[in-house]
Protein backbone atom coordinates (compact mmCIF):
# COMPACT_ATOMS: atom_id res chain seq x y z
CA UNK A 1 0.00 0.00 0.00
CA UNK A 2 2.40 3.16 -1.34
CA UNK A 3 0.85 6.28 -0.85
CA UNK A 4 1.78 8.40 -4.08
CA UNK A 5 1.77 11.84 -4.87
CA UNK A 6 2.39 13.37 -8.63
CA UNK A 7 4.95 15.98 -8.50
CA UNK A 8 4.40 18.19 -11.58
CA UNK A 9 6.00 17.62 -15.37
CA UNK A 10 8.11 14.87 -13.53
CA UNK A 11 5.82 12.08 -12.42
CA UNK A 12 4.88 10.01 -9.32
CA UNK A 13 7.09 10.21 -5.68
CA UNK A 14 6.33 6.84 -4.30
CA UNK A 15 6.52 7.73 -0.38
CA UNK A 16 6.78 5.20 2.01
CA UNK A 17 4.00 2.88 3.71
CA UNK A 18 3.76 1.62 7.34
CA UNK A 19 2.91 -1.80 8.69
CA UNK A 20 2.61 -3.75 11.68
CA UNK A 21 3.73 -7.11 11.99
CA UNK A 22 3.20 -9.58 15.11
CA UNK A 23 4.97 -11.66 16.78
CA UNK A 24 4.47 -14.08 19.91
CA UNK A 25 8.09 -12.93 21.78
CA UNK A 26 8.51 -16.74 22.62
CA UNK A 27 8.86 -17.91 19.30
CA UNK A 28 10.44 -14.57 17.83
CA UNK A 29 11.16 -11.46 19.69
CA UNK A 30 12.35 -7.99 18.69
CA UNK A 31 15.20 -8.71 21.11
CA UNK A 32 15.64 -11.64 18.25
CA UNK A 33 15.34 -9.79 15.27
CA UNK A 34 18.39 -6.83 16.70
CA UNK A 35 20.83 -9.77 17.58
CA UNK A 36 20.13 -11.43 13.87
CA UNK A 37 20.10 -8.06 12.36
CA UNK A 38 17.48 -9.36 9.69
CA UNK A 39 15.27 -12.07 9.61
CA UNK A 40 12.88 -13.56 6.71
CA UNK A 41 8.77 -13.30 7.89
CA UNK A 42 7.26 -16.06 6.57
CA UNK A 43 4.65 -18.64 7.79
CA UNK A 44 1.86 -16.36 7.02
CA UNK A 45 -1.45 -18.16 5.91
CA UNK A 46 -3.83 -15.67 6.67
CA UNK A 47 -4.82 -14.13 2.92
CA UNK A 48 -5.45 -10.64 4.05
CA UNK A 49 -1.95 -10.66 5.77
CA UNK A 50 -0.54 -12.39 2.87
CA UNK A 51 -1.64 -9.18 0.35
CA UNK A 52 -0.28 -7.20 2.76
CA UNK A 53 2.95 -9.26 2.58
CA UNK A 54 2.74 -8.68 -0.93
CA UNK A 55 2.32 -5.09 -0.99
CA UNK A 56 5.13 -3.92 1.04
CA UNK A 57 8.05 -2.43 -0.78
CA UNK A 58 12.01 -1.98 -0.22
CA UNK A 59 12.17 0.49 2.53
CA UNK A 60 8.64 0.76 3.93
CA UNK A 61 8.68 0.72 7.69
CA UNK A 62 7.20 -2.02 10.42
CA UNK A 63 5.68 -1.37 14.12
CA UNK A 64 6.59 -4.90 15.46
CA UNK A 65 4.13 -6.09 18.07
CA UNK A 66 4.31 -8.62 20.90
CA UNK A 67 1.38 -10.91 21.08
CA UNK A 68 0.47 -13.17 23.44
CA UNK A 69 2.50 -12.04 25.94
CA UNK A 70 3.68 -8.30 26.53
CA UNK A 71 0.89 -6.95 24.18
CA UNK A 72 3.33 -4.29 22.93
CA UNK A 73 3.93 -2.26 19.85
CA UNK A 74 7.90 -2.52 21.31
CA UNK A 75 10.15 -1.55 17.92
CA UNK A 76 10.92 -0.32 14.49
CA UNK A 77 11.89 -2.53 11.69
CA UNK A 78 11.92 -1.79 7.73
CA UNK A 79 11.67 -3.88 4.92
CA UNK A 80 15.12 -5.06 3.14
CA UNK A 81 13.56 -7.57 0.39
CA UNK A 82 9.85 -7.59 -0.78
CA UNK A 83 7.74 -10.35 -1.38
CA UNK A 84 9.50 -13.71 -2.62
CA UNK A 85 7.99 -17.31 -2.40
CA UNK A 86 7.54 -18.32 1.08
CA UNK A 87 9.97 -21.69 1.13
CA UNK A 88 7.79 -22.79 4.27
CA UNK A 89 4.57 -23.23 2.37
CA UNK A 90 4.58 -26.61 0.05
CA UNK A 91 1.90 -25.18 -2.18
CA UNK A 92 4.08 -22.43 -2.83
CA UNK A 93 0.83 -20.31 -2.43
CA UNK A 94 2.11 -17.62 0.39
CA UNK A 95 5.03 -15.37 0.46
CA UNK A 96 7.60 -13.66 2.79
CA UNK A 97 9.80 -10.30 3.05
CA UNK A 98 12.85 -9.76 4.95
CA UNK A 99 13.09 -7.37 7.70
CA UNK A 100 15.84 -5.52 9.47
CA UNK A 101 15.81 -3.88 12.71
CA UNK A 102 15.82 -0.08 12.67
CA UNK A 103 15.36 0.92 16.50
CA UNK A 104 13.79 -0.09 19.97
CA UNK A 105 10.90 1.85 20.96
CA UNK A 106 11.97 4.22 24.06
CA UNK A 107 9.20 2.83 26.23
CA UNK A 108 6.76 0.00 25.02
CA UNK A 109 2.76 1.01 24.00
CA UNK A 110 0.68 -1.72 25.20
CA UNK A 111 -2.59 -2.90 23.56
CA UNK A 112 -4.75 -1.06 26.16
CA UNK A 113 -3.09 2.40 25.83
CA UNK A 114 -3.81 2.06 21.84
CA UNK A 115 -7.22 1.03 22.48
CA UNK A 116 -8.06 4.14 24.91
CA UNK A 117 -6.87 6.55 21.95
CA UNK A 118 -8.89 8.00 19.76
CA UNK A 119 -6.68 8.97 17.22
CA UNK A 120 -6.23 4.76 16.61
CA UNK A 121 -9.96 3.53 16.57
CA UNK A 122 -9.80 2.58 13.15
CA UNK A 123 -6.68 0.86 13.23
CA UNK A 124 -6.72 -2.49 10.83
CA UNK A 125 -5.10 -4.27 13.99
CA UNK A 126 -7.20 -3.19 16.28
CA UNK A 127 -10.83 -3.91 14.22
CA UNK A 128 -9.37 -7.21 13.08
CA UNK A 129 -7.37 -8.81 15.95
CA UNK A 130 -6.24 -11.71 14.21
CA UNK A 131 -4.43 -10.64 11.03
CA UNK A 132 -0.55 -11.06 12.15
CA UNK A 133 0.30 -8.16 9.45
CA UNK A 134 -1.59 -5.10 9.03
CA UNK A 135 -1.20 -1.61 7.39
CA UNK A 136 -0.65 1.22 9.65
CA UNK A 137 -1.81 4.67 7.96
CA UNK A 138 0.80 7.69 8.45
CA UNK A 139 -1.19 9.30 11.24
CA UNK A 140 -1.26 6.16 13.21
CA UNK A 141 2.24 5.77 12.89
CA UNK A 142 3.09 9.42 14.06
CA UNK A 143 0.38 8.59 17.06
CA UNK A 144 2.03 5.13 18.22
CA UNK A 145 5.52 7.68 18.07
CA UNK A 146 4.40 9.77 19.94
CA UNK A 147 2.93 7.80 22.88
CA UNK A 148 6.54 5.81 22.68
CA UNK A 149 7.95 8.94 23.29
CA UNK A 150 5.61 10.09 26.13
Amino acid sequence: MAFVRWRRHRGPIMTTSHWLVKSEPNAYSYGDLQRDGKTVWDGVRNNAAALHLKAMRDGDEVLFYHSQEGLAVVGIAKVIRTAFPDKSDPAGRFVAVELAPVRALKRPVTLSEMKAEPALAEMAMLRQSRLSVSPVSPDQWRTILKMADS
